[in-house]
């Protein structure tokens, strides 16, 4: 019989409710059921119901020690100090962190390293989901005249009510930080034209949380023409195409963009995606012989957003977004893309493609100034003051991070984050000290990240749709060689591991296999730009 391990219930619930764990196979399975409080309650349940909750933590709590030793006490303390497992199910767990910048950085920095904690916990585990925690609802207390009536014993408060260490915490439950922190109900809302969904969006990136400055004025000034005409029979600038390093508000104007559109015509046909949103789409409909109709849903589309370019990558993937980005600007329907670089700059784009991404408005999001950096600050400020109103940051905080933190929004952001996380967890006043220390690691000139093998392997398996276990396996497909080689190449330049070593992290190779990729992608880089251009995107992505 397969038992589903449900982490994190109260006791106090699990003392007023009769969990049946169902066998995999029935009509019901993988579900959890709750009598009424009236029912009654064999000792033996109870017994099994606790003995459930308890395994669960013990898991949970064995994968929180892994997660320290592994990453260490900082990481863990900014980034998964917070996460609870929700549940275990068919190789699935579930966990959830009550911020979504949490959700995401994990998601995109630790999933492989979650993933693998997890499998050393949960027997069966084959892939771990990071999810927004749901708020949950108020357990309410029986007045005096329902605890005469049912003789029943009063509901003993959950553990967020209960104080920490108290005799009411309940032992069988993970710790739950006592954070003060909304989380939206539904997933992140996504555009769609009929069954075909793009990627989510954020709603928090709308022209009106734009911060506008001069290096980004042309920039929003073109977004906002472009989703004030679609519909129109002179569309804005098409295409539009807006390059900026990592954090400078690109996504955020697609967004912004997306949303104004449907605020002002909710019937408008809008779909935004990532390049790796598509190519993922677009390898499903390969496998399900079915690419005609792929291409036809995009005919549909009034406006088609498409952000990070520089992944697209596979030269089936390359051609049919040839075919339609063709296909739409001939029909004069409006195309907006957002890349690291110019079309100019991306070695992968043909001639024709470059040519037709540059006939429109191609413009340059410019680093952000120290006023546009307070802006961010304050911003990021006051939404977290709709959270909890007793958070602020002094003006020399303010500052501080706007002096410090030079790069780019995200990183203020992070900060913003951290501090407040600070401030829910120590609810001490959040000095220009404290600052300094929550961000140090985020400040220029300090050591870099070092860069794990398994990292590597997580961006190789994900840059060329290889799964990690066939890059370990001794399969010599050329599909699978080649990124092998690109991952032990990176692995040498990258990471001061030894040729033997690098070869056991490849799945036990012997230390002259390893030569010989790296002599292999050496020979192919000399007059290979578009091999050079693939391998500065994956060290940026490893560096990020």
């Amino acid at each position: 019989m397969e038992t589903i391990v449900h982490v994190g219930e109260a006791l106090s619930e699990a003392g007023r409710n009769n969990i049946k764990t169902q066998p995999a196979g029935s009509n019901s399975a993988q579900r959890v059921e709750a009598r009424q409080p009236s029912e009654s309650r064999s000792p033996a349940t109870a017994g099994k119901q606790l003995q459930v909750a308890a395994s669960g933590t013990v898991l949970g709590n064995k994968v929180r020690t892994l997660l320290r030793k592994r990453l260490g006490e900082e990481v863990y303390s900014s980034f998964f100090n917070a996460i609870e497992f929700d549940s275990f199910e068919n190789g699935v767990v579930v966990a959830s962190v009550p911020v979504k910048f949490l959700r995401n950085w994990i998601r995109t920095h630790y999933v492989a390293d979650l993933l693998e904690c997890c499998q050393a916990e949960f027997k069966g585990a084959e892939r771990v989901e990071v999810n927004l925690r749901q708020p949950r609802p108020a357990v309410r207390q029986p007045d005096q005249g329902e605890t005469n009536q049912s003789n029943a014993k009063p509901i003993a408060p959950a553990p967020e009510q209960s104080g920490r260490g108290g005799r009411d915490a309940d032992p069988a439950v993970f710790p739950r930080p006592s954070l003060n922190i909304p989380v939206l109900p539904h997933p992140a809302p996504t555009t769609r034209i009929g069954d075909f969904e793009g990627s989510p969006l954020d709603p928090r990136y709308t022209f009106d949380s734009f911060v506008v400055g001069s290096s980004n004025r042309v920039a929003h000034a073109a977004a906002t023409r472009v989703a004030e005409s679609v519909g129109f029979d002179s569309p804005g600038f098409n295409p539009l195409f807006i390059h900026a390093p990592v954090g400078l508000g690109k996504s955020h104007l697609l967004h912004a963009i997306a949303w104004e559109v449907t605020r002002r015509r909710p019937d408008a046909k809008v779909l935004y995606m990532t390049a790796d949103s598509f190519r993922y789409r677009f390898v499903e409909a390969l496998r399900g012989d079915d690419p005609l109709a792929f291409k036809e849903k995009f005919r549909k589309v009034e406006i088609l957003l498409i952000d990070d370019l520089e992944f697209m990558h596979g030269a089936q993937t390359e051609t049919e977004f040839d075919h339609i980005v063709n296909t739409l600007l001939d029909s004069g329907r409006q195309l907006v893309v957002a890349s690291s670089r110019p079309p100019a700059q991306i070695e992968r784009l043909n001639e024709r493609m470059r040519s037709r991404l540059t006939r429109g408005l191609v413009t340059e999001l410019g680093p952000f100034d120290y006023e546009q950096r307070i802006n961010v600050v304050e911003m990021r400020v006051a939404e977290k003051r709709v959270m909890d109103a007793s958070f602020s940051l002094s003006r020399d905080v303010v500052e501080l991070l706007a002096e410090r933190l030079t790069d780019n929004g995200r990183e203020l952001e992070g900060a913003v984050i951290r501090l407040f996380a600070n401030w829910q967890y120590v609810k001490a006043p959040i000095t220009v000290e404290v600052a300094e220390t929550v961000i140090r690691d985020l400040v220029q000139g300090l050591e870099p990240r070092r860069i794990k093998i398994e990292d590597i392997l997580r961006i190789i398996s994900r840059h060329f749709g290889v799964s990690k276990s066939d890059l370990l396996s001794q399969r010599r497909h050329r599909s699978v060689v080649w990124p092998r080689q690109i991952g032990m190449y990176l692995a040498k330049q990258m990471t001061a591991r030894s040729l033997p070593e690098i070869g056991r992290r490849f799945g036990n190779r012997d230390h002259t296999t390893v030569l010989h990729a790296i002599r292999k992608i050496d020979g192919e880089l000399n007059g290979n730009a578009r091999l050079r251009d693939e391998l500065e995107e994956l060290k940026k992505q490893l560096n990020q």
